[in-house]
């Protein structure tokens, strides 16, 4: 450090004064200073090395069988058989936790024994805009659905302080992507024109800028044609492509000959008598192909018989249609061209079932070029899956996660359904478990300032933990006590627990609050969250049931955050799911009928959405667990129409274990010297042996499973229902056979 004694006085005065330092004295003051660097508010080297362990909720091994199922013979057809070895891997939860886990917990030996990860695509929100609300189809009507707390809270971390705020979100995420890729792997980065040059600027930073390869413009969806737009149409997304070293995996990819570079013309001689087709050649010059008896010959081309021709149109190779250029059918698994950086051969037409959905066709070539079969692929902001259905159908192996339930249950239905198409046709696939974060460490609390020195952050984290637990109470209408571990109020005869706001209440959380009520003798308790662990009911209350504790969870609905809401007394605290199943027993088979099924969903007010909406207006209600279409026509006339006019309305997925306990849920942990301890968590996997849902093309399901035979004796049995939200409950019955 070379400072002048001006500078050094100036550099005091402002330390003295409590004042920031201009940027000039930031890069004399240190000797690290780079050629080109993007600052954000808040920036921080600082990256999570939280290590989570994983628990797997439920298995996939096979797609249902559609015909009872025989012990003696084997689950599956002779054709299309599940691949043994690495299981495919779909993870719940915040993706920051996720990728600090896999980089640094014992799942890394796992995926290093099977190559490490050759290609990560990731597709963040990067629309300012945008939001974590879907619309789902009831009947012949859509329901948005309003985000969840947790996606709401995710959404504000994203862009609450604008581009800042998403870049530091992205650089973490990054930077543990890095470290996580094998090194011959490769990233790609979806983004558009609002990000393109933060993210460019994070990626040279993380990555170094000789490792970046390709700008990618994918010419997908138009967007505002209006002429009120006073600007160029947009028409494209960017994707960024950067390797990990300069040893990347590569394959020459091929885009088929363009309709320009592959226009045909059509010329007659003067009576008509012959026809010659000339086709460009994007290498220069043409080829010419002339039909019947030709007088000339262009320099380049050569005749074509006509039986040749007529064949060729008959296998649709050569269309010559009456009136138009006649044109050459080129396919993708032709060579064509070696793949520019401009790609306007993709289509963005989709049939959506996720807001940000992308063609597989976009995957196709991205998962052919960087990645080889056997290899491991992943995508963190997953989505409806795309990333790992097209990872499926060219025999690589996969792992990825998102933080929206909704969008893991899109995903489990997507590779339940590929795995059904490929076993159909006689393809091997792989098994693909559903995973979340098993115990989760104390996060800030939203809201809190990042530049507070750590006390004053955790002064700030106590009193909104308190503001945000007498929020709760006082809309459950609880009243306040003391003196207690995990207990904050009292309603009626019932002791109240609150969960936290930014997590997912975990079945670690409840059993300290069972192991509070059985101290102090406490029989009836309620568990209240915004969001609950994947699979943690019914078990948790049979558990507390043993222990001679009435367990009710309920959830907390967004309203509590409207305080006109809690001033008229509005705001209702739902209970989960109840479901209702008959076994039915044949000889020493059994098969299990759904014959019930209830929610007590709430979202929005009746009364405030009758109030505002206008003349000719329509909006749909979720009230008391019933989907409720409010109308008004064009003389004011309002009128509601329940949607949901029975029970099976609410239910999208549903699946059954037949041997529930079967296989224990294991956690794998690594102590302090590194050495991998497993436990059992006392809990079980839910493994998948049949299921019906619901898909855009097929609305219907079915309601009793195929008869599976099994050894005398009593059994459990595990039966799993998804809603329409993507929210998921279990029950287990016990059947003697």
């Amino acid at each position: 450090m070379d400072l002048s004694d001006n500078e050094k006085r100036d550099i005091a005065k402002f330390i003295e004064a409590g004042k920031p330092l201009p940027d000039k004295y930031r890069f004399l003051l240190f000797d690290d200073k780079r050629e080109v660097e993007l600052v954000w508010n808040g920036k921080t080297s600082e990256v999570t090395n939280a290590v989570l362990p994983f628990q797997v909720i439920e298995q996939i091994d096979e797609p249902r069988s559609e015909q009872d199922i025989k012990m003696q013979g084997t689950l599956f057809d002779i054709s299309g058989r599940q691949k043994s070895g690495w299981t495919n891997k779909l993870i719940w939860g915040d993706n920051k936790l996720i990728l600090s886990s896999l980089k640094n917990g014992p799942l890394r030996d796992e995926i290093e024994a099977n190559g490490g990860i050759k290609l990560i695509y990731i597709d963040p929100p990067f629309d300012v805009g945008a939001d974590f609300s879907m619309n789902i189809e009831i009947g012949d009507e859509q329901l948005t659905k309003q985000p969840g707390v947790l996606e709401e809270l995710a959404y504000r971390d994203t862009w609450g302080a604008g581009a800042d705020s998403f870049v530091a979100m992205i650089y973490e995420r990054l930077a543990l992507i890095r470290d996580l890729l094998a090194p011959d792997g490769s990233v790609y980065v979806h983004c558009d024109y609002r990000l393109t040059h933060y993210i460019r600027s994070v990626m040279d930073e993380l990555f170094d800028k000789d490792r970046f390869l390709n700008e990618i413009i994918w010419q997908g969806a138009v967007g505002d044609t209006s002429a009120k737009n006073k600007k160029y149409i947009k028409s494209h997304d960017t994707i960024l492509l950067y390797s990990k070293s300069d040893s990347y995996i590569w394959n020459e990819v091929f885009q088929a000959y363009g309709e320009a570079s592959n226009r045909l013309y059509k010329t007659e001689d003067a009576k008509g008598k012959y026809q010659m087709i000339s086709v460009d050649n994007p290498g220069g010059g043409g080829y010419s192909y002339s039909f019947g008896k030709g007088e000339r010959m262009p320099a380049n081309g050569y005749r074509m018989p006509r039986e040749t021709a007529d064949q060729w149109i008959k296998e649709g190779i050569l269309v010559v249609e009456a009136g138009k250029v006649p044109r050459r059918k080129q396919y993708m698994n032709e060579s064509g061209v070696r793949c520019k950086d401009v790609w306007d051969d993709v289509s963005s037409s989709v049939a959506k079932e996720y807001p940000t959905q992308k063609p597989e066709a976009l995957l196709e070539r991205i998962i052919k070029a960087s990645s080889n079969e056997g290899d491991i692929v992943a995508d963190f902001f997953a989505g409806s899956g795309t990333t790992f259905a097209v990872a499926e159908k060219l025999n690589r192996k996969w792992i990825g996660s998102d933080l929206g339930k909704f969008s893991i249950h899109t995903t489990r239905k997507r590779m339940i359904g590929i795995q059904r198409e490929l076993k159909k046709a006689g393809t091997d696939y792989r098994a693909f478990e559903i995973l979340n974060l098993g115990k989760y460490e104390r996060q800030h609390f939203v809201g809190i300032n990042p530049n507070l020195r750590d006390e004053e952050k955790q002064n700030q984290i106590a009193e909104k933990e308190k503001n945000f637990v007498s929020l709760i109470l006082s809309a459950y209408k609880a009243e306040p006590i003391n003196n207690f571990r995990t207990f904050y109020g009292k309603k009626s005869a019932r002791l109240v627990s609150v969960g936290p706001i930014n997590l997912p209440v975990s079945r670690l959380f409840v059993e300290e609050v069972i192991k509070e009520a059985t101290e102090k003798k406490i029989t009836k308790i309620d568990v209240l969250g915004f969001e609950f662990e994947m699979g943690l009911f019914p078990r948790i209350q049979e558990d507390a049931k043993n222990q001679g504790v009435d367990l009710a969870l309920k959830y907390i609905p967004r309203d509590v955050f409207d305080k006109r809401a809690i001033e008229k007394n509005q705001v209702v605290f739902y209970d989960v799911s109840y479901i209702e199943v008959k076994p039915h027993v044949k000889k020493n088979s059994l098969a299990i009928e759904l014959v019930d099924f209830s929610v007590f969903y709430n979202q929005d007010s009746i009364k405030e959405v009758e109030e505002n909406i206008k003349n000719g207006g329509k909006k749909l209600v979720v009230e008391n667990g019933k989907i409720i279409k409010v109308s008004k026509d064009k003389n004011g006339i309002l009128t509601r129409d329940v949607l949901t006019k029975k029970w099976s309305d609410w239910i999208d997925y549903w699946a059954v274990d037949f041997s529930f306990e079967s296989k224990k849920e294991i956690i794998r942990t690594k102590d302090d010297k590194g050495k991998v301890e497993e436990r059992w968590t006392g809990d079980y996997i839910f493994e998948n042996e049949w299921q019906s849902f619901r898909t855009k093309k097929d609305r219907a399901l079915e309601f009793t499973t195929t008869y599976k035979e099994l050894p005398k004796g009593r059994h459990k049995v595990a039966v799993k229902v998804v809603d329409i939200f993507g929210n998921d409950t279990m029950k287990i019955i016990e059947v003697s056979i």
